[in-house]
């Protein structure tokens, strides 16, 4: 269970660290404290100083060359762990190209987080380095799309951008961060991080519906399972398991429910998907 951590012991733990801190490593302890502990990305302008902060603090930092293939595996990331990979990208062409990743993770309801890096905020509008509508150009593969407003306030911008990733459907999330932001200093004392986001509440199936599919069931002379990625991100292989073992039902999986169980289970009909598929009189 991930620890909850208080306004009081963050405030008490940045005060012993030193008269202020920047904006990057604000950052990185606000990802660290949201239980975002790998990154992956492309360095440049003005991003570097988010890396080397990130892995001061403890997160994982995995060097790439190409931000679509760093964007891919923060998506990994998240389906693999179900808390949000986070990509790190420079301003402009770079986040522009961790893009297919972030189309990737909303198509397959995976929690990821795209960090990319902007010009300074007095700068916009002006043809600033590599300045881009970043947050236009991500908004139609996210759930949560925002710039902080303050070096102050960025801690609040990370929990909500995590919450909003994890929470309901999952998807991935982006945060746009200016060069003014990430080289802001912060009184030590006023670096106030938001509790951890919690895991997701777990809705109950409705008695009604179970019922209904018991007869179903019930009453189907050829039914077949179907294990799909709904029971991956649940983390519910023991309770998939009890049912096919009580019930004795053929199961194929879904390209994203493999795992969940063992194609070498002797009710695995797998390789023998189509006529499965085809003869299956309940599915």
């Amino acid at each position: 269970m991930m620890a909850r951590i208080t306004f009081v012991e963050v405030a008490m733990a940045s005060s012993q660290t030193g008269k202020s801190i920047d904006g990057a490593t604000l950052i990185a302890r606000s990802l660290k404290s949201q239980g975002v502990d790998t990154m992956f990305g492309v360095v440049g302008f003005p991003v570097i100083p988010i890396a080397n902060a990130a892995q001061k603090e403890g997160i994982d930092y995995y060097g790439f060359r190409n931000e679509q293939a760093a964007s891919y595996a923060a998506g990994a990331v998240g389906y693999l762990t179900g808390r949000p990979g986070a990509c790190l990208a420079v301003s402009g062409p770079g986040m522009i190209h961790a893009i297919a990743g972030l189309s990737n993770a909303w198509s397959n309801r995976w929690p990821m987080l795209l960090l990319g890096g902007a010009n300074d905020s007095y700068q916009n509008g002006g043809g600033a380095f590599q300045e881009a509508p970043q947050i236009e150009a991500a908004r139609p593969f996210v759930k949560y799309a925002a710039r902080p407003d303050s070096i102050e306030r960025t801690p609040y911008y990370i929990e909500q951008a995590v919450r909003t990733s994890l929470f309901g459907t999952p998807g991935a999330v982006y945060l746009d961060l200016p060069n003014d932001i990430i080289t802001a200093e912060i009184e030590a004392s006023e670096a106030v991080l938001p509790p951890c986001c919690p895991e997701p509440p777990r809705s109950l199936a409705d008695p009604r519906a179970v019922e209904r599919a018991l007869e179903a069931l019930r009453s189907a002379e050829r039914p077949l399972v179907i294990v799909g990625k709904g029971a991956a991100y649940a983390r519910a292989e023991d309770e998939v398991r009890r049912f096919i073992e009580a019930t004795q039902l053929p199961f194929l999986p879904t390209p994203m429910g493999k795992g969940v169980m063992p194609d070498s289970h002797p009710l695995s009909v797998a390789s023998a998907r189509s006529d499965a598929l085809g003869g299956a009189d309940l599915v």
